[in-house]
């Protein structure tokens, strides 16, 4: 399994990898920003791997009363966009420009390399957040998983907002019995 963005490395992970998987994953967007890419390194795969395996790794949290929760993802968010590689050169961060977010991305940028991680954090859209997590009531998330799996993810790997191991385990139970 091979994390990639960029679309050289993407064509490559697709002709070369059993597994792709690509961070920040928002389906609505997938093939619009990777299309070309998988489908130049589909066409060079060797079809004895099978088909590429794609894993994402959304945030998780179930419930009437999560949205609270998109707060835990944002700092995580702000940190790659704004502060991994320099200004001009951010994987992340040219992502967050894909996906259609420009301005917010260069203002996460400029408040992060400037030290205002807090204000950075801020600037990180609940739309964003929202588009690459599973964070909201147990439809809402059903509709993500379902979004996902159109996209072509084939496994989910979760990270799971809770205060403890229990909350955790729970919120896995709820998933399991959504994509039962």
């Amino acid at each position: 399994v091979i994390a990639s963005l960029g679309p050289k490395n993407v064509a490559t992970t697709a002709e070369i990898a059993e597994g792709w998987e690509p961070i920040f994953y928002y389906p609505e967007k997938a093939a619009e920003v990777w299309g070309e890419s998988l489908a130049k390194g589909k066409a060079k795969r060797d079809p004895a791997l099978g088909d590429l395996q794609i894993y994402t790794t959304p945030a998780l949290a179930i419930g009437d009363d999560v949205d609270h929760m998109l707060e835990w993802v944002k700092p995580h968010l702000a940190l790659y966009i704004g502060g991994m590689g320099a200004k001009g050169k951010n994987f992340y961060n040219d992502l967050a420009v894909r996906y259609g977010y420009a301005e917010e991305a260069e203002t996460i940028q400029d408040l992060y390399l400037a030290g205002k991680k807090q204000e950075a954090t801020a600037a990180v859209p609940d739309e964003l957040v929202r588009a690459v997590s599973l964070i909201g009531p147990e439809g809402y998330v059903r509709e993500r998983v379902a979004a996902f799996a159109e996209s072509g993810v084939t496994t989910l790997s979760v990270a799971p907002l809770a205060a403890d191991s229990a909350g955790r385990i729970a919120l896995i139970e709820k998933l399991r019995a959504i994509c039962d």
